[in-house]
């Protein structure tokens, strides 16, 4: 008969769970790893941001979950892509919030929708999520709700002892200078909830981001949490180079402060050393790193080259890489590009098709981590990635991690951290 654990026995199995999670930075040592992060959770599969897209996101070997966050009109933070939820929830069907859609400005656009700060907690936990792609499965539409902040560390923690791995959060304060302007600022809330569950502080398996560079400031001076500065851009010309549209042209505080420049400027060396004094890491959009450039050109635009009827991705060619992987990492920052996606629609014609190309790609390049919607392939991929970079990786995948061999014991290149 099998002994049972002493609770002293169990404290320290669970301590040694919600321990800090081995990150991939530009020093460490020995295999690099880098982290899968579910972007919204799996909403390439399921509607984002809910329990249920995050759940599935851990069970497809995500290491850390992505909730947005924006705030209800009594503080309460959830999860949303957007202020604006009539893309991604049936709040228009709901008779009962008819009277809520009006028009608002965010970040210096007009909207016409329903804003989560005319909704209370209570009222939000009426709405159900539905999946914001047209391509993906609709089937789960209206079944699953949106879940607060304090649920999603909640689901994080529970699912690590599941796991018998930590799986972390990677929370993003949503339009900062908007919130401030509501009166509900999201940062404090962000430190209230974090510190409520014990992972305000370095060592926690978190990492906060934003778009906005104020509010990444405030926060350094009021926790140790790692923070992350995100770069944007509005599109992608024809020849390969970013457009820069306002509002993607820069962090919208700089706009409102009437700091002039471009998101770019913060992934250039005095950028980034700009970065380092109150980040540990960038998160660019992916085509900063490596960007395309469409294969035929007519009226200064993409046209169709391969022949399928369609004008996307798979018209245009990859270019060479940049030097911003090799800059930040010189910097002393880790760097998260995001957004990995499946559809075929979304694969530059060098990929042929085969969406775990695209990831073998940005890891040979050397990227710390990658926002995903399917984590499964990200996965899947870093396991390739493995074997064709380690020499222990294959040995390890026959006799696992917890062989004989103490090699493949601290090898935690697989689905375990």
């Amino acid at each position: 008969m099998t002994k049972l654990l002493s609770r002293a026995s169990c404290a320290l199995i669970c301590a040694a769970l919600l321990a800090p999670l081995p990150v991939a930075a530009a020093s460490d040592d020995g295999p690099h790893r880098p982290i899968v992060i579910g972007h919204r959770g799996a909403g390439g599969y399921v509607p984002e941001h809910t329990l249920e897209s995050y759940a599935l996101a851990i069970e497809l070997g995500a290491d850390f979950i992505e909730p947005d966050l924006v705030s209800t009109k009594d503080g309460v933070l959830i999860a949303r892509h957007e202020p604006n939820i009539i893309a991604t929830t049936n709040v228009k069907s709901l008779p009962q919030f008819a009277n809520r859609k009006r028009k608002a400005i965010v970040d210096g656009v007009e909207q016409e929708g329903y804003f989560v700060s005319d909704f209370t907690w209570s009222e939000i936990k009426q709405i159900g999520a539905v999946q914001a792609f047209a391509e993906r499965d609709p089937d789960f539409n209206g079944l699953f709700h949106i879940p607060s902040f304090d649920e999603i560390i909640e689901l994080a923690k529970r699912k690590s002892r599941d796991e018998g791995r930590v799986i972390g959060i990677y929370p993003e304060t949503k339009h900062p200078t908007y919130h401030q302007t509501l009166g509900l600022p999201l940062e404090d809330r962000l430190l209230a909830v974090l510190t409520r569950h014990g992972w305000n502080h370095h060592h926690a398996p978190v990492f906060i981001q934003s778009f906005e560079q104020a509010n990444l400031k405030y926060l350094r001076k009021k926790t140790t949490v790692r923070l992350i500065q995100l770069v944007d851009a509005n599109d992608v010309n024809p020849d390969g180079s970013l457009d820069f549209t306002p509002p993607y042209d820069r962090p919208y505080d700089w706009a409102v402060a009437g700091r002039q420049g471009k998101f770019a400027d913060l992934l250039k060396p005095a950028g980034l050393a700009e970065v380092r004094t109150y980040a540990d890491g960038v998160g660019p959009w992916k085509t900063y790193l490596i960007s395309s450039a469409c294969i035929k050109i007519v009226a200064n635009a993409c046209a169709d080259a391969n022949g399928d009827g369609l004008v996307d991705e798979a018209d245009r060619k990859l270019l060479a890489p940049t030097s911003v992987v090799a800059d930040a990492h010189a910097a002393g920052l880790l760097v998260h590009p995001y957004t990995f996606r499946n559809e075929q629609r979304r694969l530059a014609s060098d990929y042929k098709g085969v969406p775990v190309n695209e990831y073998l790609t940005f890891y040979k390049l050397g990227v710390d981590g990658l926002f995903s919607d399917f984590a499964d392939t990200a996965v899947t991929a870093r396991s390739l990635w493995a074997l064709k970079t380690d020499p222990d990786a294959a040995k390890c995948l026959v006799k696992g991690l917890y062989g004989h061999d103490a090699a493949c014991r601290g090898l935690r290149w697989l689905n375990a951290n």
